[in-house]
């Protein structure tokens, strides 16, 4: 009757608690850097019944001219490390301001260069957060932590601590 249960939910689950399988796939937990992961794994390809590709093709190419467009912007950025100090700080003050934050890039820079803002220090360090949280994300992913769960409550505890200036 369990497995009746199961079947009817569309999960089978293993005697072993590592995999749980379906027609779309099944879930499997691994370790990567010594921490358990649940990782899944969909069906072989070819899709049986077959997906039809045809009214997307337009779409395709209309997202490859795109990508085009932009790779050949990235040669005309003189350094691509100015650009990224440049965005990630801009997407910074983009996101707190959802929040009601009220400060402006100057502010940030000021504030990164122990001045004086123009606006109240709380929301500039919140901005200073963000920053941070985003400089922590690259740094773990380029060091080969893998996009996880635990990564991404890492990243989301960041903006709430408070920074440490002096």
């Amino acid at each position: 009757m369990k497995r009746l249960g199961a079947l009817i939910k569309g999960t089978l689950h293993n005697a072993g608690g590592h995999a749980y399988k379906s027609r779309l796939g099944s879930y499997v937990t691994t370790r990567v850097t010594g921490e358990p992961v649940r990782a899944f794994i969909p069906p072989p390809l070819p899709p049986n019944p077959p997906v039809e590709l045809a009214g997307l093709y337009q779409h395709l190419d209309r997202a490859n001219q795109a990508l085009g467009r932009l790779d050949g912007l990235t040669t005309l950025l003189p350094d691509t490390k100015f650009f990224l100090y440049l965005y990630i700080r801009k997407e910074a003050l983009l996101s707190s301001q959802i929040e009601g934050t009220q400060s402006l890039f100057s502010d940030l820079l000021l504030f990164e260069n122990d001045a004086e803002p123009s606006v109240p220090i709380y929301d500039v360090e919140e901005v200073s957060n963000y920053v941070a949280a985003m400089q922590h994300r690259l740094r773990r992913i380029a060091a080969g932590f893998p996009l996880s769960l635990r990564l991404i409550r890492e990243i989301q505890a960041l903006p709430l601590r408070p920074r440490n200036r002096f």
